[in-house]
């Protein structure tokens, strides 16, 4: 199987996580809060362990002895920065529609919010398997286990905005399937600017490491008893474990 395809397959798949967020029609809010938890406890772990053990490494080898380290990390930075200015961004929307729920427009600006956010997941894992198919799958398992929590939590959004079941899945679908664009924009890309490739790297090594260290880490500490914490823990480092076996 050719780069193409992988990377149309795996966000795909991706995209078809948005129809667990059906999820929380079916569990108990008490069950799905402990699930949640572990999941988001995995993905931070997944999602340091991508940045650190796959993406930086492959990009500082990418760029040669006689390439420049410090663009590596300028372009970290980057990653690191654009993230911050998106999920603040879609996490205001997300605040004021909680506020004003009759207003279904705030619900429409998370959709785009997560749009771009899927599209450059798509980028970020283009770039992933053009460099290598096992970066490729790294990449692939660090992003799903980051979005099945957040197309959870973002269903639930749309429903308590006002949607209909049917209309909600649908519309958490077409924001999810911005990836697989993302996806194959990054692919004709990577034909235009070559060897340069390489730096979408670091930038999605920024991203990961923001996402786990603003989003998800957060979730997890001072939740429920020393007992659960230590659980939780353990669940980040298998996620990071996982990340090491896969090297």
């Amino acid at each position: 199987m050719d780069t193409f395809s992988y990377i149309l397959i795996s966000t795909f798949l991706i995209s078809l996580i948005a129809f667990l967020g059906a999820a929380i029609l079916f569990l108990k809010e008490k069950f799905l809060d402990r699930i949640l938890l572990i999941l988001v406890s995995f993905a931070a772990g997944a999602l340091i362990g991508g940045a650190f053990l796959h993406l930086i490494p492959e990009a500082i080898e990418g760029v040669g002895p006689e390439g420049s380290l410090l663009k590596v990390f300028f372009y970290l930075l980057i990653g690191f920065c654009s993230f911050f200015v998106l999920e603040n961004f879609i996490s205001w929307h997300h605040h004021h529609s909680k506020n004003h729920p009759e207003i279904k427009s705030f619900s429409y600006l998370i959709l785009i919010s997560d749009s771009v956010h899927n599209f450059i997941d798509g980028l970020i894992i283009s770039a992933s398997f053009i460099v290598s198919i096992p970066l490729g799958m790294a990449t692939t398992l660090a992003v799903a286990l980051h979005e099945i929590p957040q197309e959870i939590g973002d269903f639930g959004i749309l429903i308590y905005s006002g949607f209909k079941k049917v209309k909600a899945l649908f519309l958490n679908f077409l924001s999810a399937l911005s990836i697989v664009f993302g996806g194959i924009f990054g692919f004709l890309l990577s034909e235009k600017i070559g060897d340069s490739v390489i730096f979408l790297l670091p930038f999605a090594a920024g991203s990961f490491i923001y996402v786990a260290c603003s989003d998800l880490i957060p979730e997890i500490k001072h939740k429920g008893s020393l007992q659960k914490a230590l659980i939780n823990f353990f669940v980040f480092l298998l996620g990071i474990g996982i990340m090491f076996l896969m090297k």
